[in-house]
Order: C-alpha cells, then structure tokens, then sequence
C-alpha cells in the first residue's frame, strides 16, 4: 500500500499518543470490519473570550497505519480550536491534511473525525448533568 509522506511520520511518529488523566470528554469509535478502534480524550477550557477550546487532546488507537496516522492529525487540527470549530472538522479535511489516502484507507479519516465529535459530545452530555 502506498502511504504518503505525511501518513509515514504520523504514523512512526504520532502526536498527542497517550492516555489522559480525568478527561473532560472522550470518544471511542471501532470498526468491525477491519478491527481499528480508537479513543480520543479531550480537555476543555474557556480562552479569553469565553469561548470552550480544547485545551489538550491525546489517542490510543488499535489499527493499522492509516488509522494511527489519522488519529494522530485529527488532534493536531483539533486542539487549540473552540469546540464549534472543531465539530467541524471533516473526513477530508484529515486526509488532506495528510496529503491523501488510499481509497480503502478513507474510512480510518472517518473513524477519527467521529471520534472526535464523539468525545466532544461525552463532554456535553457531562456538563448538563453537572449543572
């Protein structure tokens, strides 16, 4: 399968790799068919204008490259955005970001970008039940 570059480094070396202490939000999206899984933790904070940001945003994901690639940019376009700017963020906007994949690899841009409407929804539903 050929990989772009950019797919190449996010997947030998991925940003925001990790588990998070006490998340604000978090998102977990699998796959059956291939098997990828993959859970997005994210921190929410207010920025000056009071407007809700992810603060910091981390990924675990089980799967193949294109799935670890797509983990690791969606939390680079995500974080420091507010969270309406992020819920935008497309399946396509992640593989460009990464300068394409492969058509059968499209369902891991996915996979990532709802996983991480998916946390910012668990962060929501937190805050209603906190009020």
């Amino acid at each position: 399968m050929n990989y772009s570059k950019k797919v190449m480094q996010n997947f030998l070396h991925p940003k925001n790799l990790g588990e998070m202490k006490n998340p604000d939000g978090i998102g977990k999206i699998g796959n059956p068919v291939c098997g990828d899984m993959m859970w997005l933790y994210i921190k929410v904070e207010k920025n000056k204008k009071g407007k809700e940001i992810i603060k910091d945003i981390k990924f675990r994901t089980f799967g193949c490259a294109a799935a670890i690639a797509t983990s690791s940019m969606i939390t680079q376009l995500a974080k420091g955005k507010t969270l309406e700017k992020a819920k935008k963020i497309t399946r396509d906007d992640v593989a460009e970001s990464l300068k394409g994949l492969p058509p059968i690899k499209m369902h891991c841009s996915n996979l990532a970008s709802e996983a991480l409407k998916s946390a910012i929804k668990d962060y929501n539903k937190k805050l209603i039940k906190s009020k």
